[in-house]
């Protein structure tokens, strides 16, 4: 498994993560397999493992602070807060105070005393980010961070915060975490160079953009959210029709390649150079057999130009793809009047 430098922090880290959020009541319920399967992909040579305290109500935090006893040195430990952790609105959110509590209790549920890469899942748009900061600097310089990162940060957002920092003498945030598939490739034209700009480290997460990049016959069957009526698997939505038809193209392209789809998927997303890890989100121990896999798969410039034909650079097939939008809601009266 090849490595990159996490941004500006020195730490290596592979160019597969294992993201967890499938471990727990969200996806997989069997803790044993799931600490298997965490098992399985350190010792083929991932290092980066990333959780957040949302997932699953604390479960998948408990589920990966179990894999890594006895490996925790092994391992550049990621997670991540902000996400409401129930229906008290103390606790969610970027305020000092909570962000204090939210780290405490994650280390508790991870059983350890720090984490490598803590992460604000959701810029907080109530309050300011010199607050949220100023108390994340506090604990680095306690030992209980490593670094510190943002997910699903706009461009305009990355700036506010690295600003920020260098003015009020704050840690600033190392990486951002965005969404990027072959089907999502809005974060090319602003995200991705923003980051690059400050010399953030990236780690991008959805590469199957939610199963469609699975190699399934039919993306839309059978998925675990399919049932649900989410928009991204409504065929009567003209996004998702779209959506549909690049994927048939972007199958008979990898067949032709002589490589599953998956590994199409996440080689792409690989190449890109501001990206350095990718987020793979295995619920079952043949999905991460699969995926890593196709580790070491590379696409030449002619696979590249060929997918540039079938999604342009820079595109969202299905602008309604992403379930959270990153910007504060215009309907909150609060935005909208004095």
């Amino acid at each position: 498994m090849k490595r990159r430098i996490l941004g500006g922090t020195g730490m290596s880290v592979s160019e597969y993560a294992l993201g967890a959020m499938m471990f727990g009541a969200m996806g997989n319920t069997d803790h044993e397999e799931s600490v298997r399967m965490i098992r399985t992909a350190l010792d083929a040579g991932v290092n980066l493992v990333d959780t957040a305290d949302v997932y699953s109500g604390g479960e998948s935090e408990v589920i990966v602070g179990k894999a890594l006893q006895g490996r925790r040195d092994e391992v550049v430990l990621a997670t991540k807060f902000g996400l409401p952790m129930g229906e008290d609105p103390g606790r969610r959110g970027g305020s000092a105070r909570w962000v204090r509590q939210a780290l405490e209790d994650s280390l508790r549920r991870l059983g350890t005393d720090h984490v490598d890469l803590y992460q604000m899942h959701r810029p907080d748009p109530y309050t300011d980010i010199d607050e949220t900061l100023g108390a994340l600097s506090d604990l680095v310089r306690a030992g209980k961070i490593r670094a510190l990162g943002g997910s699903f940060f706009a461009p305009e957002e990355i700036v506010a915060a690295q600003w920020t920092a260098e003015r009020r003498g704050h840690h600033r945030l190392r990486t951002e975490q965005p969404p990027y598939s072959v089907l999502t490739r809005g974060v090319e034209q602003r995200v991705l160079p923003t980051a690059q700009r400050y010399g953030m480290g990236v780690l991008t997460f959805g590469p199957l953009n939610s199963g469609w990049l699975s190699g399934r016959a039919d993306p839309t069957a059978g998925h675990r959210n399919a049932g649900a009526g989410a928009k991204m698997f409504d065929l009567s939505q003209p996004g998702v029709r779209a959506k549909a038809d690049a994927v048939r193209e972007l199958a008979a392209l990898a067949a032709e390649a002589g490589m599953p789809l998956p590994h199409l998927a996440t080689a792409f997303v690989r190449a890109h150079p501001a990206v350095t890890s990718v987020l793979i989100g295995p619920r079952r121990p043949e999905h991460l057999a699969d995926l890593l896999a196709g580790a070491d798969v590379t696409l030449d410039d002619d696979l590249m130009d060929r997918i540039d034909a079938i999604v342009p650079p820079g595109v969202d097939v299905n602008p309604g793809d992403f379930y959270v939008d990153p910007t504060p809601p215009m309907t909150d009266k609060r935005l909208r009047r004095r």
